[in-house]
Formats: C-alpha cells, sequence, structure tokens
C-alpha cells in the first residue's frame, strides 16, 4: 500500500482531522463542525473547519458514506466532489436530504468520505475522425437490461 503525506489546517479548534476507521479503509472519515437540519429535499453546505494540501499530482475525492444513504437517504450532492492539489480553502461537504423526513447533522458527526486518488492528466488532441468500434455511438441503455 503507497502512502503520501497531506497536510491538514485546523480553522476552527473544535474541527476534527480527518481518519481512516480501520487500517484497510480506503476513505478517510470527515466531520461537521456544526449542527444543523437538513429538510426533506432540501441541499446544504456541511462545513469540516479543516483545509489541505495535497502533493501534485493527486486528488481528494468527497464520497457518500453508504450508511447515511441506506438509513437516512442523505448523500453527497455533487459525488464524487473533487479537490484539487492547489485548493487551500475550507472543505465543505454538499448533503441533500432524500428522505420524506428532516434529518439532523451533530457536530462531530461524521458526515463523507475523502478518498485520495492519483490524478493523470490528458493531452487533447484535436481530429477530424475517430476510430470504429463495435459499440459505436450506442449509449444511454443501448445494450439492454
Amino acid at each position: 500500500m503507497q502512502k503520501i503525506k497531506v497536510k491538514v489546517l485546523r480553522l476552527v479548534d473544535s474541527a476534527k482531522l480527518p481518519k481512516y476507521e480501520h487500517n484497510d479503509d480506503s476513505g478517510l472519515d470527515l466531520f461537521a463542525i456544526e449542527e444543523r437540519e437538513i429538510s426533506s429535499g432540501e441541499t446544504v453546505l456541511i462545513r469540516t473547519g479543516i483545509s489541505i494540501e495535497l502533493p501534485q499530482g493527486t486528488e481528494a475525492q468527497i464520497r457518500p458514506r453508504s450508511g447515511f444513504a441506506l438509513k437516512h437517504s442523505i448523500t453527497v450532492l455533487n459525488t464524487p466532489g473533487t479537490i484539487d492539489a492547489g485548493y487551500r480553502g475550507e472543505i465543505g461537504v454538499i448533503l441533500i436530504n432524500h428522505s420524506k423526513l428532516p434529518f439532523k447533522v451533530l457536530e462531530g458527526m461524521k458526515i463523507a468520505q475523502m478518498v485520495i486518488a492519483p490524478v493523470i492528466r490528458a493531452e487533447i488532441e484535436e481530429v477530424k475522425n475517430l476510430s470504429e468500434t463495435r459499440r459505436g455511438e450506442g449509449g444511454f441503455g443501448s445494450t439492454g437490461v
């Protein structure tokens, strides 16, 4: 397992540092620094009170917690949210409540996961044609159910 160093700055004293719950987890837990109720159908930005410095060539992906999704219909709206290596602002998590009931986020609650991943940069080349494939332009359910 490859390890890299991610620098974390607490923006408020009450902020919790991201942490792996288990040794073989791929996602670091992120924690709320505020208490907030999310009404049914509502989208809110939940603050974490931290900012990070990623190594060049990496990104952080913000992903939902499966337990929130299954038990409460709460998910990260822009999944996965992307944090670029050059970003130094506070990490905020955009949560949406898909349930019919309000959901209360508590201070210190695990609200999302952060996965650190390598980035591959593409070199864009404009062409007149693309190569032929068996699939071609078939998409949006073209392979059936």
